[in-house]
């Protein structure tokens, strides 16, 4: 992709991105295109349909968390790095809610969480083997786990959210050494 091109790529996901986050997947695409200052053409160019663009929304996202995963780990200890990123987790599904739920309802969208959920899965695994290594988590602790338990609690909390702060601290209760 030419250099242009790809800025446009990214400048348009940034702008859904923000769209999504406060309107909803089903913000018109007008809105999108008007928001970017680009044509219809550049956008269809780009995303053929809005759940091209839902797609490339969601990757970008999960690329993100992804890579906030190592820089945490980069900058803080092992266990403070897992607490603050699962918090950006929970965050994140909080108000992006729509965003998973219109993927999941996608046919296509089955390779975009796998995608996702390497990349998610890499990315826990680094910080709870560096947590294990320098025992401040349970041996018996599984990247697995971590993720399937933050799922539960951002489930468990959609009909009250403030409950997802203190489920997340007796989850971290729960795996510390």
């Amino acid at each position: 992709m030419r250099a242009d091109a790809r800025r446009n790529y990214e400048h348009i996901v940034e702008v859904a991105r923000a769209a999504f986050t406060e309107h909803g997947v089903d913000v018109p695409l007008d809105d999108i295109t008007k928001r970017a200052k680009v044509g219809a053409g550049t956008l269809y160019r780009h995303f053929p349909t809005r759940e091209a663009l839902i797609e490339a929304v969601f990757r970008s996202e999960m690329t993100a968390m992804s890579e906030r995963a190592y820089e945490l780990l980069e900058t803080r200890p092992p266990f403070e790095a897992l607490e603050e990123w699962l918090r950006l987790q929970l965050r994140f599904v909080e108000h992006k809610r729509g965003l998973g739920l219109a993927l999941r309802a996608m046919d296509q969208g089955a390779e975009t969480f796998a995608y996702c959920k390497k990349l998610m899965t890499e990315a826990v695994s680094a910080i709870v083997d560096r947590a294990r290594q320098d025992g401040v988590i349970r041996a018996d602790v599984r990247p697995g786990d971590i993720l399937r338990l933050l799922h539960g609690i951002a489930l468990a909390s959609e009909a009250d959210p403030s409950s997802a702060e203190r489920l997340l601290a007796i989850m971290l209760a729960g795996i510390r050494a």
